[in-house]
Parts: structure tokens; sequence; C-alpha cells
């Protein structure tokens, strides 16, 4: 009662309970989904443009549970590469104009924060990887924005790289359940991770052997999308790592160790 008819209510809570699952989706020809694609627990933005089938995969799962909200930023389509975010904010580039800004304030759930930054790393999802408790962010980043991530996000900020790369959020994908990074991670690294995060944490590809896991998925604590090229055993470990389904360790293990002595053979 009250609330205004036109704008819809998404509330999880009112839905039935969230399935969990791992897709594949292409972008027009392209299968670096996380380039047009940001996914949180409380909000999905896709990039404007001709894919009109790239948004109904991502409606078709989502728009029950959260809003899937068509835009651009900065006047671009790589939304998921310009932009970080959780199910607390939104951090976007200064170049956002005011009608994108309007469009997504009027888009994303109330209680989402949305805040431009003028920061010189521009492309904000490849300095910036987050989930609702932790970010891992570039160490040239600025120390202003730094402080908006933690205060918009409302997140711990740690500064840090993956296997020698700054680009943090090209090199790995961040979930409340688990982190999966680029596959030349060293194991020392991974634990030094994983209990920083105090997640899981495993080295891995998509898209058939990208490294570039941030710009070939997108993942929440549901869902995972992957690019349109993803092997079967790459979306096992996505399942596995994100808890997507109850996949055992070893039997993913087992898994990929037959495929690689298939493709050996």
């Amino acid at each position: 009662l009250g609330e205004h008819p036109t704008r819809p209510r998404h509330c999880l809570e009112d839905v039935r309970p969230l399935p969990t699952m791992a897709l594949r989706a292409n972008y027009e020809s392209s299968s670096d989904i996380g380039v047009f694609a940001k996914l949180t627990n409380s909000y999905c933005i896709t990039a404007l443009g001709n894919s009109q089938n790239f948004f109904s995969v991502f409606e078709g799962e989502l728009a029950e549970h959260i809003p899937v909200v068509q835009t651009s930023i900065a006047g671009t389509r790589i939304v998921g590469r310009v932009a970080v975010g959780n199910k607390n904010g939104l951090v976007v580039p200064s170049t956002t104009t005011d009608q994108e800004l309007l469009h997504l304030r009027n888009s994303l759930p109330e209680g989402v924060l949305i805040q431009r930054v003028e920061e010189r790393l521009s492309a904000l999802g490849n300095v910036c990887v987050a989930n609702d408790h932790v970010a891992l962010v570039h160490t040239e980043l600025d120390r202003e924005t730094e402080e908006i991530i933690a205060d918009v996000l409302g997140v711990e900020v740690f500064r840090q790289t993956i296997a020698g790369n700054a680009l943090v959020g090209s090199y790995a994908v961040l979930s409340n359940n688990g982190c999966l990074v680029h596959p030349k991670t060293a194991v020392e690294d991974q634990d030094e991770l994983s209990s920083l995060l105090q997640l899981p944490v495993v080295a891995g590809t998509v898209n058939r052997g990208s490294d570039v896991i941030g710009a070939g998925m997108v993942v929440n604590d549901w869902c995972a999308v992957c690019g349109i090229d993803t092997t079967a055993t790459e979306m096992q470990v996505v399942e596995s790592i994100f808890k997507l389904q109850e996949a055992q360790p070893a039997s993913v293990a087992a898994d990929m160790r037959n495929a690689l002595l298939d493709q050996l053979a």
C-alpha cells in the first residue's frame, strides 16, 4: 500500500528460492561478456547495443529476483570494465553523464548508493574487484578513490596484485562464496589471497584458456554467466569454486586430469 505502482519492488524474500546456475552467453560475436555486464547480488547492468539476446539471457534468469538494467556508462558499452559494484553500491568514473547517472538511480534498488569518482585509472572494473565484504584494488589507485570504494560499497579495501598483474579486476573474479584467479597465480599467492579474503581461491581460465577471467565472466552468489567459448571443464571449475552446484573439488580435479589426458592422447 502506498507504493508507487509503476516501480517494481525487487525483494529477494518475496520470490521463490534462488536457483543456482552457471550459463554461457555472448555479446554480439564476443565471448568477453564481463566487459559488457556487471552482476551483483542486488542488480545487474548490461550494455546497450544490438545484442538483445545478451540482455535476454540475464533478464530470463535474474529479472524475478533483481533488476536487470540496460545502460551505457561514460557513453560506452563496456559497462563491466568501467564500473565496480556490489549489493551495497556502484562506483562509476567521472565521465559518466548526468543522464546515465539518473537512469541508474531510477533503475537500481533503493539503498544502492551510486557515486562518480575522479580517477586517473578510470576503467574501474579493471583495477578493482569486490564482493559484499572485501575489495581488491590496483596498487596505484588514488587514496581518495580507495576511501570512496570503501564507503560506497561498504567493504574493506586491500591493495593487491594477481600473478604479478596490477589489474586485479581483469585477472580475478570474486563472489561471497569464492574467488577465481589468473592460472599462473602461485600457490603461495593463492593461500595469501585466501586468508585475506577468508574465501577459497582457485586458479583457472574461461573461454577455452583465456586468463583474462574478469573479462570472460560475471558472477554473484547464485548465478555465473561465462563467455560462449567456455569449455565444460572450465564451467565445472566455476560451479565448484563459486558453490553453484555442490560439485566436489576432488571430482572436478579428476575430470580436469581426464580432460588433459584426452587432449594429449
